[in-house]
């Protein structure tokens, strides 16, 4: 395990720290989420990550880095959510070992482009595919605490309903404040009655969801858009805004894990 900084006000962000696990919460049949208590809190901000360090007894290390899906209001736990890769090095053990109580060997908060702040303000176009709604999750969680009247629209991207990752907090967005709508797109597999799209993201999709965000707060002002996800859909969704639009210098995005 690597060495703890005595003084947390002064321990840079790329100094390993040791994490208690909370809790763990099933998201869905590959997703996990894991609450981790930090011994050294660190401010941070929505759309930032952590890194986390695995070492095996011969000394062998893996690390990976994983988006913050909780808000930036606690800052002594933070929530990362990881989605099983089954070849993979680390999410394997932290799907199948991992459980409250255990400690784990972080550092963080790392990432400056990929985040939001209410100073930035809105309208917030989210765009996500697959695991990418994390790091959107805390920009949205911090937006209903800091900023609750800037029009935020959500545009998930899944292969089927079973795929979505935070469907509980996805449903009640809306509800919780009318400044917030949540669009599904299921690439593969629709349930019966399904009204959402039906397709993978494209121009045509990401202009009715510009349309609906502007009707939303009534201007033509255009949105600071966010995409993330793997590679493919970052790409295809960040030609999608550009076509329709949106300027260079208000996207932003953030792309991992196997190509869709």
């Amino acid at each position: 395990m690597g060495r703890l900084v005595p003084d947390a006000a002064t321990a840079p962000a790329t100094a390993w720290q040791l994490t208690t696990v909370e809790r763990v919460t099933v998201e869905t049949y590959r997703a996990k989420t894991f609450t981790l208590r930090l011994a050294e809190p660190r401010p941070f901000r929505a759309g930032q990550h952590y890194d986390v360090r695995l070492t095996a007894p011969d000394g062998y290390q893996a690390q990976r880095s994983y988006s913050v899906a909780s808000a930036p209001d606690d800052c002594a736990r933070i929530d990362l959510t990881v989605e099983l890769i089954p070849d993979g090095e680390v999410s394997p053990y932290f799907h199948e070992m991992v459980e409250p109580g255990d400690v784990l060997e972080v550092r963080g908060p790392i990432g400056g482009p990929f985040t939001w702040t209410p100073d930035l303000a809105g309208p917030l176009l989210l765009l996500a595919g697959g695991s990418g709604i994390v790091p959107l999750k805390s920009i949205l969680m911090h937006r209903d605490l800091a900023a609750p009247d800037t029009p935020a629209l959500l545009l998930y991207s899944a292969r089927g309903p079973e795929d979505i990752i935070y469907r509980k907090f996805l449903d009640g967005a809306g509800r919780r404040n009318s400044c917030v709508a949540v669009r599904c797109a299921l690439t593969r597999r629709q349930p019966p009655g399904w009204i959402g799209y039906s397709r993978r993201v494209d121009a045509v999709m990401v202009r009715e969801c510009i349309d609906e965000l502007m009707t939303m707060h009534g201007s033509d002002a255009v949105p600071l858009a966010y995409a993330c996800g793997p590679t493919g859909f970052v790409e295809t969704a960040a030609d999608a805004l550009l076509s329709v639009g949106v300027a260079e210098s208000a996207i932003r995005t953030e792309r991992f894990g196997p190509t869709q």
